[in-house]
């Protein structure tokens, strides 16, 4: 099934925990642009986050990710379809990936959104290459975790060589 808002289980995925935390907290469930809205539901996660020291930051987004392997091969697995369109987790854990060390202003969380979202969209060498053929959880957070890493890499180098 394509649509998860047309899946006959639909209200008891969100039930499931593990289901709602690899639909970004439901917020997979958008008929359109679903990843944006996984992206966006990942601003507050980064606010509360970025008060930690960049120590435990880092910790806490490990824990997501290997987190996001398992809850998202699970729900992948559960709706049978690989990287269904409403698993979103993988974006949370990407945008966090992107926010790394990057002070909680309004300019940056904005300018690591946009750019977090070129990437994974774009997909550019090596990005599509792991979207095509690393399947399962580990599939579906990797292309995301390296889209991350660049828009990371492109906003660091942003506020550290032109701001």
């Amino acid at each position: 099934m394509n649509s998860i808002r047309h899946h006959p289980l639909r209200f008891k995925l969100l039930l499931n925990p593990l289901h709602f935390l690899s639909f970004g907290f439901g917020s997979g469930y958008m008929p359109v642009a679903p990843g944006t809205f996984g992206t966006l539901v990942a601003i507050p996660v980064f606010l509360l986050l970025s008060q930690f020291d960049t120590g435990l930051y880092a910790a806490i987004l490990v824990v997501m990710f290997f987190l996001g392997i398992w809850v998202c091969g699970y729900t992948s697995h559960a709706l049978g379809v690989h990287d269904h369109k409403a698993i979103v987790w993988d974006e949370v854990v990407g945008y966090m990936i992107t926010m790394l060390m990057v002070p909680p202003t309004f300019l940056n969380i904005c300018a690591g959104f946009v750019l977090f979202r070129l990437f994974d969209i774009w997909k550019p060498w090596p990005i599509n290459l792991l979207d095509k053929h690393v399947h399962g959880g580990l599939g579906i957070m990797l292309d995301d975790v390296l889209a991350g890493l660049f828009a990371l890499v492109i906003l660091q180098l942003i506020l550290n060589f032109v701001l």
